[in-house]
């Protein structure tokens, strides 16, 4: 090969590097366009929530999302400038399902916890929560977790009161028999004819449900924890958490947020 043509050979291999450089960094904009932009530019926000965790979030007479956490989502929505559409499903699903890009946001009662934090990114809490063991109403054997020895409980399938069973109830009081469910009611069932001794929840949640379909179950005892649930997003989204957060700071500061908390619960916010 000739001098000239081995030159021209190099500067085409140069023109085509830059070429290829060039078009990727060009690509870089669009593939990390913020969460909060891509939002906007959609106009909707998609949430998930279970859609089975009366009063925070179920499916009403009209088959459409209502509930605590609902409203919540609604308003914060409201204050980004775009519309919400919520994706229903299993709890023990949400968290993939947000990972995977199925959801912008999780707005379902999302524990707080430093291993969830790993995973993902929370607002300021908007609620708390205390759990409470819960019996058949005839029950006197089981008044706290340390009662749950030898036992059968049940609870939400990869929820924090199932980690919460698993690492401190179970070491702390001995072996006992976990039963896991996907939503609530079923669980409520199960105690109320007897398929499990006990289980652990939210007294809040777990009300309205006692009372549609007269189960004859009690809490008992003192809260055994008390957990603070926010609005989680995937991490590295500082833009949405930054609007988020500050939806939820005018919420507050303006009485909307006391309103919806009202509406569902009777009482002024816990925190």
């Amino acid at each position: 090969m000739s001098v000239k043509l081995q030159k021209f050979v190099k500067a085409a291999l140069l023109l085509t590097v830059l070429s290829v450089g060039l078009a990727a960094c060009g690509s870089k904009p669009a593939q990390n366009a913020n969460a909060l932009e891509q939002i906007k530019k959609a106009g909707k926000i998609r949430v998930g929530l279970m859609g089975t965790y009366a009063p925070y979030n179920f499916l009403n007479d009209k088959h459409e999302v209502d509930g605590f956490d609902a409203d919540v989502a609604k308003e914060v929505a409201k204050r980004l400038g775009v519309e919400v559409e919520f994706i229903t499903g299993e709890f023990s699903g949400l968290i993939e399902g947000l990972q995977q890009n199925k959801y912008d946001a999780l707005v379902s009662q999302v524990t707080i916890t430093e291993d969830r934090k790993k995973m993902m990114d929370f607002s300021t809490p908007y609620v708390k929560n205390a759990v409470n063991v819960i019996v058949k109403s005839d029950n006197t054997t089981i008044q706290k977790i340390e009662d749950f020895k030898d036992k059968k409980i049940g609870v939400g399938l990869g929820t924090n009161d199932e980690k919460y069973l698993r690492d401190v109830a179970m070491p702390k009081v001995g072996t006992f028999e976990i039963a896991t469910y996907n939503d609530v009611i079923t669980s409520l069932k199960d105690l109320d004819v007897g398929r499990i001794d006990a289980t652990i929840n939210n007294v809040f949640a777990i009300k309205p449900l006692i009372e549609k379909n007269q189960f004859k179950v009690k809490a008992v005892g003192e809260p055994i924890k008390e957990d603070f649930a926010g609005i989680a997003i995937r991490k590295n989204n500082p833009e949405l958490l930054d609007a988020i957060n500050k939806a939820l700071a005018e919420m507050k500061s303006d009485s909307t947020f006391a309103e919806i908390f009202h509406k569902w619960f009777d009482v002024d916010p816990n925190f």
